[in-house]
């Protein structure tokens, strides 16, 4: 008699930086709220200008697009990453691979990943910042201690997230 195996189905769990990649309703709060943040550290940091307000409500949005398109960067780093911690065929990669999943922190390899992320959408964040900001009128040293402050503030540090705490 032949044995048969059972059929075991699995949920499909997703790190919350994975989400952006799936438009849903979440984007109708996320968009506001980027938006809102980005509008708010760009004001902040251009203390002193004599037409701040209205500088804003021109460049916010490109800002705002352009914080979105780095979070995409910076979430593609790390599904590169994980893409090639899959071919690797060892025990660390395996490790490095599920903490970059579920809880960054629980290993030095998916947090220095995760970090690495960071940094890359970052630097995005900074030069397409500085690139707006100039491009609208500002001159390079405020575009730069601007764009630095935007980049350094909204940052993706949702990167970090430990998502194994969605799922308990």
């Amino acid at each position: 008699m032949k044995k048969h195996h059972p059929i075991r189905t699995y949920n499909i769990l997703l790190p919350i930086w994975l989400l952006v990649w799936f438009p849903s309703w979440l984007w109708l709060l996320l968009i506001p709220a980027n938006y809102l943040i980005d509008r708010i550290v760009l004001h902040w940091s251009l203390k002193g200008l004599d037409d701040r307000n209205a500088f804003c409500r021109r460049t916010a949005w490109r800002i705002c697009a352009a914080g979105f398109l780095s979070d995409f960067v910076g979430s593609a780093f790390l599904i590169g990453v994980q893409v090639l911690l899959s071919f690797i065929n060892s025990d660390m990669a395996d490790s490095v691979a599920d903490s970059l999943m579920s809880n960054p922190s629980g290993n030095i390899g998916a947090l220095a990943c995760a970090l690495l992320a960071i940094a890359v959408a970052g630097l995005c964040i900074y030069l397409l910042d500085r690139w707006i900001l100039n491009a609208a009128g500002l001159d390079r040293e405020r575009a730069r201690r601007s764009a630095l402050r935007l980049a350094l503030i909204t940052a993706p540090y949702l990167f970090l997230f430990p998502s194994d705490l969605l799922y308990r």
